[in-house]
């Protein structure tokens, strides 16, 4: 059987009996003071245990939070990942290049006659994947590009739809140019 507190000061010797029977009287004497209502209950330790509920659930809330953010974000990446993989061409080794560029530098992808004019005209697009570059369809690189913007390195817009008003319309613009 475990001993009260009380009992446990006495045969350790940090109390003596008077010290003991002191404290019993003093705490008897305040519980009928505030039976009586001429004295408050002492609530600071309750307020304090109150206090440190509510900080510790704020901070496992953050916490929480925190964790879901990164689950979030680890299945965007594969997501990303997984579109990327299901959709890439195939690489090519051909001695045509398209070039690109990507954080203020030129690269170059392989490419044959038929990816440079979808490139060109958007119906394809340049992706980064494992620290290298990959050619997806524009529908995928819109849903790679809702997940991450920063994944897309070239999408080009349709130009489709051009202006009546300009005088340039019958000049066509080579897109076979090379750099």
């Amino acid at each position: 059987m475990s001993l009260s507190l009380r009992d446990q000061l006495l045969k350790a010797g940090l109390v003596n009996e008077k010290q003991a029977k002191q404290a019993d009287r003093a705490k008897r004497k305040q519980q009928k003071l505030v039976n009586k209502g001429q004295a408050e209950a002492d609530e600071s330790a309750r307020q304090a245990a109150m206090q440190a509920l509510a900080d510790k659930a704020a901070k496992d809330h953050a916490l929480n939070r925190q964790q879901q953010d990164k689950a979030e974000q680890k299945a965007r990446k594969a997501q990303i990942k997984q579109l990327i993989e299901s959709c890439r061409l195939p690489k090519l080794d051909s001695e045509d290049y398209f070039n690109f560029v990507d954080q203020k530098k030129v690269k170059r992808i392989a490419v044959n006659a038929l990816m440079r004019n979808k490139l060109s005209s958007g119906s394809l697009a340049i992706v980064s994947h494992g620290g290298g570059y990959e050619i997806v369809p524009r529908d995928a690189a819109l849903k790679i590009q809702e997940r991450d913007a920063q994944r897309i390195v070239l999408l080009n817009t349709h130009t489709a739809a051009l202006d009546e008003d300009d005088p340039y319309a019958a000049y066509q613009v080579p897109d076979d140019l090379m750099w």
